[in-house]
């Protein structure tokens, strides 16, 4: 499955990127997250629809703030996760509501 997007009210939640466009590696370092495959394993996940993950980003700058990950599970429930940066804990609460209407809604899965 390709990446999707989703708007979250004043909040936009996008793939995670490390290209020469965007690279959210310094913005997840910030979070404590200092893999250097990061952004290539969640691609993975969503290629093989593993594993989708959402950067939640400033919709002006596309810095990202938040990440949350949802994990399915083989009996259509699906484990809901992230972590915000200091000071956007209302980005992920905000993009956190959206992905479980997503996962619910487009995957057909239960968040756990």
């Amino acid at each position: 499955m390709e990446p999707i997007e989703i708007n979250a009210g004043g909040w936009y939640l996008r793939a995670l990127r490390a290209d020469d466009r965007i690279d959210d590696r310094p913005a997840l370092a910030d979070g404590g997250i200092t893999d250097p495959d990061h952004v290539a394993k969640r691609s993975v996940g969503w290629a093989e629809e593993s594993g989708y993950s959402w950067a939640v980003c400033e919709p002006t700058t596309a810095e990202l703030v938040a990440e949350i990950v949802v994990t399915p599970e083989s009996d259509g429930t699906a484990e809901l996760s992230g972590w915000a940066r200091e000071g956007y804990s209302a980005a992920l609460e905000s993009g956190t509501a959206a992905v479980r209407r997503f996962v619910a809604g487009a995957l057909g899965l239960t968040v756990r």
